[in-house]
């Protein structure tokens, strides 16, 4: 476990695990994730040298006193720091939702620097459902108030979409990502992402992505989708895999957003798209 820092003053948590002479592969988490999200993905990942990172915000990692820097540009150029902190020339990406668009935005602007790109459940575009339905709680603290509360609600909510796990495994997610306090159920981040992400909606509409994307040609590169999510849609799915034929693409039945990266579908494109490398 370490700490780097940015070259506007914070302290960014990552860990390294695996083979330390193996590929670099640096994880990246979703919006309001960490770098747990990669826990279920790391016992078959030993091979690489596998990096998890806590953006900012996130975490382990400081607080941003201007909310204004959550945003995909900044958390790229946090890559390239902590890349830099390690001396690694180059490194392959992992993305998980935000964690994908950061990874996009690295092969348009910083290509030379990239091994190997993979998107877990996110694309060039976000269908309004699926950013309707993650501002319904970014930012705000659940209404349960202990672990097991939530943990039922989580449940609940996600089953549609996930089928066949287990109740146990949406407790874990609880246990990972909310602390329990006497007052109730504490956010593992900065709720005022919230704020970012309401700042960067009343600025303008999404920009276009698809240049983002189309910036992996010539990179190999892999998308993994949730059959059921509400994220990444079965149609920019397709339309990806036309655009950029060379692109390896798997879909997850009985996932949604987003899946856990440790179903065999999931580790085999994963694997073949790094022994490109």
């Amino acid at each position: 476990m370490s700490n780097f820092t940015t070259t506007d003053g914070l302290s960014l948590f990552f860990e390294e695990s695996g083979t330390p002479t193996g590929i670099p592969l640096i994880c990246l988490a979703g919006l309001t994730r960490d770098s747990r999200d990669f826990r279920y993905f790391a016992p078959h990942a030993q091979r690489y040298r596998l990096i998890t990172l806590d953006a900012r915000g996130r975490g382990q990692s400081d607080h941003d006193p201007q909310f204004e820097n959550y945003n995909v540009p900044r958390e790229a150029q946090d890559v390239l720091e902590l890349m830099d902190h390690l001396a690694l020339p180059q490194a392959a990406l992992l993305g998980t939702s935000r964690g994908g668009m950061v990874a996009m935005m690295l092969a348009a602007s910083a290509k030379p620097r990239l091994m190997a790109v993979i998107l877990n459940d996110v694309g060039p575009v976000i269908p309004a459902n699926g950013i309707e339905r993650i501002m319904q709680y970014v930012g705000r603290r659940p209404a349960a108030k202990t672990q097991a509360q939530a943990a039922e609600t989580l449940t609940a909510l996600m089953a549609p979409a996930f089928a066949g796990v287990p109740a146990q495994r949406w407790r874990e997610e609880v246990e990972t990502f909310y602390d329990s306090t006497p007052q109730g159920l504490q956010l593992r981040y900065d709720p005022r992402i919230r704020d970012a992400l309401l700042a960067q909606a009343e600025a303008g509409p999404v920009p276009d992505l698809w240049p983002l994307f189309l910036a992996l040609d010539g990179l190999p590169c892999g998308v993994i989708r949730g059959a059921n999510s509400d994220v990444l849609s079965h149609e920019t799915y397709v339309e990806m895999q036309a655009r950029l034929p060379a692109l390896q693409a798997v879909e997850l039945p009985g996932r949604g957003h987003v899946p856990f990266l440790d179903e065999p579908a999931a580790l085999s494109l994963i694997q073949s798209v790094l022994e490109q490398i």
